[in-house]
């Protein structure tokens, strides 16, 4: 997995081994990446078990020497491990590149407990687990272009990305898209259930909101459109959607789904002054 305009990524090492590093493992191994390239440092024996028996990779219960063949690290630990994880780790790794999906976690932490400025910070969302994600990334000043190139081709195994020029974004697509599954599990609930009240069998109910979701997302996807447009054309005035609009908005639930998504935000921000404090 080179070529000569990319960091040559050989070998990757990840530290946790949870779902989000699952779904970037078997990505990895889909693109031809071998298991023996990979190695995973998780402390629970059951999940090096599962990550051996899935994916026949190499694990590991803590850091080791094992660690300074890997040309990358991918950081999928929760942010309130990582700065010890980082301890224990970085002096096998500070000649490798870094990739975070710690939520939370600034650059500056991770380049002072990691001892070295070659950090790219990203936030996935869980569709990478079927490959459909979209990933938000930011890369230090001292990320060559061949470390973003290596960085892209690691995240593309779990969908779509956009860099972004800074850091402090992150936190809004934390909030938005890292978040956003949940939001949209939310409403697929609610709308669930309310076909159910109305009569529908639960399995029907389901099966329309969902693909309500689906095809709408689609649709909105491949038009040159913004949503509100899109919204306006199903809207006939005096019709059974005008009605379900009008009750959404005398709500304000719009407003009150913005206030929502800023507040997750905020916690991204709490989470990065707690966890990464000196």
């Amino acid at each position: 997995m080179t070529s000569t305009t990319e960091t040559p990524i050989d070998h990757i090492a990840f530290i946790g081994g949870g779902n989000m590093a699952s779904a970037i493992i078997g990505g990895l191994l889909r693109r031809g990446m071998s298991a023996a390239q990979l190695l995973v440092v998780e402390p629970l024996a059951a999940q090096r078990e599962a990550l051996t028996t899935q994916f026949g990779v190499q694990t590991a219960s803590m850091p080791d020497e094992q660690l300074t063949a890997a040309a990358l690290v991918v950081w999928a630990v929760k942010p309130q491990t990582f700065r010890d994880a980082a301890a224990a780790a970085s002096r096998h790794t500070r000649s490798a590149l870094h990739l975070s999906v710690a939520a939370g976690i600034r650059s500056d932490s991770m380049a002072r407990w990691l001892g070295t400025e070659r950090v790219v910070r990203c936030m996935p969302n869980t569709p990478a687990l079927i490959g459909k994600g979209i990933t938000g990334l930011f890369a230090r000043s001292a990320v060559s272009q061949a470390d973003r190139l290596a960085s892209e081709r690691v995240i593309t195994t779990t969908g779509d990305f956009l860099w972004l020029p800074d850091e402090a974004q992150l936190d809004a697509v934390t909030a938005l898209s890292g978040s956003g599954p949940a939001y949209v599990f939310y409403f697929l609930e609610a709308m669930t259930q309310a076909g159910i009240d109305m009569g529908l069998p639960a399995d029907a109910a389901a099966q329309l909101a969902i693909g309500t979701f689906t095809g709408a997302s689609a649709l909105a996807a491949s038009s040159t459109e913004a949503p509100g447009v899109l919204r306006a054309r199903v809207t006939s005035q005096g019709g059974t959607t005008d009605a379900a609009i009008k009750v959404i908005e005398q709500a304000d639930i719009g407003r009150q789904f913005q206030r929502a998504i800023h507040a997750a935000r905020q916690r991204a921000r709490d989470m990065g002054d707690k966890f990464g404090a000196d």
